[in-house]
């Protein structure tokens, strides 16, 4: 486990709901990954993200689903695409992404607490 933290230093992270918009492969990436585009609400907008989340979801199967993110990152440039948010997920018994999410339907752009 790491050093603790202090509460303030939690509130600094801006988890949020997002739908998955579109999805598409990621052929240039290093690492077999998605560029996933985000839906987090009027407040927030449309984000895009690079996700290496191929071992266990398809493009067409990632649509519609809502997912939790960081939000308040800075843009990262990998390879010709600009990912905007960092995707979150667990790895599974073999160190592949499970995405993380709500399990029912929350309204987009709402903040994790």
């Amino acid at each position: 486990m790491s050093d603790p933290i202090a509460w303030a230093d939690f509130e600094k992270v801006e988890i949020r709901v997002g739908r998955i918009t579109r999805a598409e492969p990621f052929p240039e990436a290093r690492r077999p990954a998605f560029k996933l585009w985000l839906d987090f609400g009027p407040g927030i907008g449309e984000r895009k993200s690079s996700a290496q989340i191929t071992r266990h979801y398809a493009p067409d199967g990632l649509v519609g689903r809502q997912v939790l993110a960081v939000v308040n990152f800075p843009p990262r440039q990998i390879g010709p695409f600009m990912s905007e948010v960092l995707v979150l997920g667990l790895p599974d018994e073999d160190g592949e992404v499970v995405l993380i999410g709500p399990d029912r339907e929350v309204p987009v752009g709402g903040r994790m607490y």
